[in-house]
């Protein structure tokens, strides 16, 4: 094996131990929808996405996630830095049912927001006073995280009180 291909097979090693260290999301998004923000003469356009996530533990509450994409060649091969700002709107879209006791605090859902570094997530607050689950998008960074943020709420019915672990 030749030095050159050696580099290559230890950065997809690096690659994979790093995709299992940040461990599986807890949910799957959906594309609802995009707009173009920024012409490319090459690769896609820079572009906004809204991206719908069900709660795994929540049934009945769909959150829905609007954030920069970046075109180009990068953005297109998925070597392109996103920005670390992000807006969130979680619904009740149906009655709500819980299919196992909550945290105070959970990652529903992260995804990679760059090649290594830099991660999306979505993390639920229980609210117990009020009843009320609160959702925070927020991004990371291995060395610098952005303190740029996003919250919102879904109140639970009154009758139907969130199971804490």
């Amino acid at each position: 094996m030749h030095t050159k291909s050696l580099g290559v097979a230890a950065l997809l090693g690096l690659l994979g131990l790093a995709a299992i260290a940040a461990g599986p999301a807890q949910a799957a998004s959906e594309q609802v929808g995009e707009v173009s923000t920024a012409f490319r003469w090459v690769g896609r356009n820079d572009r906004v996405v809204v991206e719908a996530y069900d709660d795994p533990k929540v049934q009945g509450v769909t959150c829905y996630v609007s954030r920069a994409r970046t075109g180009g060649v990068k953005g297109t091969v998925g070597l392109a830095e996103d920005r670390a700002e992000a807006s969130i709107a979680c619904r009740q879209v149906a009655a709500v049912q819980f299919s196992a006791k909550l945290p105070l605090q959970e990652d529903v859902f992260t995804e990679r927001m760059s090649v290594l570094f830099k991660r999306l997530h979505i993390v639920r607050l229980v609210d117990p006073k009020r009843n009320t689950l609160v959702y925070l998008t927020y991004s990371d960074k291995l060395v610098d995280g952005s303190p740029q943020n996003s919250v919102t709420a879904v109140p639970v019915p009154v009758g139907n009180p969130i199971p804490l672990k």
